[in-house]
């Protein structure tokens, strides 16, 4: 098949949607599959570098800050440079993820021959904003459904908005990981006395890092030789190092922002991770990564994350305003060590199922039946 992969987002800059549609490429491409990424033109992107990795340019792009705390492109290709990208290329299947996002995605929908797949990835979050902003997104998202013929999402949280649109049935595939990159160490030292806590993201209100650092200063009571080290940057950084000063909170560290093989080395040597996001998570690759290096996870209890943390996984949930409860699930989680055995066997046998071989054989087991269906040969 010859699959095109419409990326709304700057596919220079990191993010979890750019990092699944690389990794999608790759395995498609390894599977004997024509994969090319489509994707507007960013600033800061070199276009020798894109002609190695089979990305096809259409358009130019603007950073936009949303209401909901995430930078989105607003982007937009010439209609005559889109319908000869489209006819050289004759795709077999076009897959948009984040369709909603403006408005390359429906430009090229309109045009397309292809069997269009769609994949949503975001929770809106259930805030006065967020609902503002569906009033002003909704009936542009409806122009949009009506070209697509396969539904899917990475959680029920992800289908929510879309299910409230279409009668379409939504597939749910989870979102992968690469097991390949992202491995336990062959021992950690349990029985160590000066612990470390790991944090991993942007800066943000809904991300929940202010009650980490209430909680961590309550853990500090019992466990004064723990450390704390948050990694990421964004709007709320400056409020949280006044916290950590007004708190006189000992042993926390701010690295800003971190490469992927720095996060893989603290994955690896840290004693506890925590995502404590308050809302807005659809799903949760981070804490597939903190399972996969087998990292032990205290994780905000919002739905997205419930999602991953099922089973004795559900033992790492809490409500991150509850700042008593998650100062004992910290400690618990640091210093019991059979439970932290059980937690890691939970979470060796649990990622599996998110191998990028697996979620794409989902997806490739939906275009097929796509073909087939609607009839493209």
């Amino acid at each position: 098949m010859k699959i095109g992969l419409v990326c709304p987002y700057n596919i220079a800059k990191g993010g979890g949607v750019q990092e699944i549609i690389f990794a999608m490429q790759t395995e498609l491409r390894k599977r004997g599959h024509d994969a090319f990424i489509i994707t507007p033109q960013p600033r800061d992107y070199d276009p020798e570098t894109a002609k190695h990795e089979h990305i096809i340019f259409v358009g130019t792009a603007t950073d936009f800050n949303s209401p909901l705390h995430t930078t989105i492109q607003v982007s937009a290709g010439l209609n005559d440079s889109i319908d000869a990208m489209l006819e050289e290329h004759n795709f077999d299947i076009l897959h948009f993820h984040e369709p909603w996002v403006p408005v390359l995605s429906r430009q090229i929908l309109t045009r397309s021959n292809a069997i269009n797949v769609a994949t949503f990835h975001a929770n809106i979050p259930k805030t006065m904003m967020s609902r503002t902003v569906v009033k002003v997104v909704t009936p542009y998202t409806k122009s949009v459904l009506k070209y697509i013929h396969e539904f899917t999402a990475v959680s029920d949280a992800a289908a929510e908005y879309v299910c409230t649109l279409t009668d379409e049935p939504v597939a749910i595939i989870p979102n992968g990981i690469d097991l390949t990159k992202f491995k336990a160490p062959a021992r950690r030292p349990d029985k160590r006395k000066d612990k470390t806590i790991f944090y991993v993201g942007r800066l943000e209100n809904r991300k929940g890092v202010k009650y980490l650092l209430q909680a961590f200063h309550l853990l500090q009571e019992k466990d004064p030789r723990v450390s704390l080290i948050i990694a990421g940057d964004g709007p709320e950084r400056e409020k949280l190092e006044m916290l950590v000063d007004d708190l006189d909170i000992k042993n926390v560290t701010f690295t800003g922002y971190i490469t992927d093989k720095e996060k893989q080395k603290y994955l690896r040597s840290a004693d506890l991770f925590c995502a404590p996001a308050l809302y807005g998570e659809s799903f949760g690759v981070v804490l597939l990564e903190a399972m996969a290096s087998g990292l032990v996870t205290v994780a905000g209890n919002n739905p997205g994350y419930s999602v991953v943390m099922q089973g004795l996984g559900a033992l790492s949930l809490v409500d991150p305003k509850d700042g008593a409860e998650f100062a004992r699930r910290l400690h618990l989680l640091l210093n019991e060590a059979d439970l932290r055995k059980l937690w890691r066997t939970w979470a060796a046998q649990e990622i599996t199922q998110y191998s990028y071989p697996n979620v794409v054989s989902q997806y490739e087991e939906i275009y097929q039946q796509a073909l087939k269906q609607h009839g493209k040969n």
